[in-house]
């Protein structure tokens, strides 16, 4: 009998202890996943950023400017794989256009929500789905 209490209190222990270390395991995952969409929120900021400073340099690089996005999705699409295509770098620079002072941005949403919230035309209304959405 002794053993057997012996073996069933192990096994609560093995069943507390794996529980304790999956516990550390979700966090850890879940933490990345929250750095990786704060990055990613941060990138689409300062590419959409770089590209309204390089177009506003004015008439020189107009002619330039026109082919500009898709010329830049061609190329970062060849070296960085999709997600840089026209489609998505046009999302960027209205991304900055719409939020031009990074630290308003909200770190609870990811570049999902933001592409959502640029559907969005009105200020006030789009702040108050940031809000709710970061709620």
């Amino acid at each position: 009998m002794s053993a057997l209490k012996s073996e069933n209190a192990q096994d609560t222990q093995l069943a507390s202890l794996l529980g304790n270390l999956g516990e550390l395991i979700r966090e850890a995952r879940s933490k990345v996943l929250r750095t990786v969409d704060t990055l990613q929120v941060q990138t689409c900021w300062q590419i959409g950023r770089h590209m309204v400073e390089f177009e506003q340099e004015g008439a020189r690089r107009a002619a330039y400017g026109k082919q500009l996005l898709a010329t830049l999705g061609k190329a970062l699409t060849a070296e960085f794989g999709k997600g840089f295509d026209e489609t998505n770098l046009r999302k960027m620079r209205l991304f900055y256009q719409a939020f031009p002072i990074r630290d308003a941005l909200r770190l609870e949403l990811s570049w999902t929500h933001y592409r959502r919230l640029l559907r969005v035309d009105s200020d006030s209304a789009r702040n108050w789905y940031m809000d709710e959405a970061a709620n």
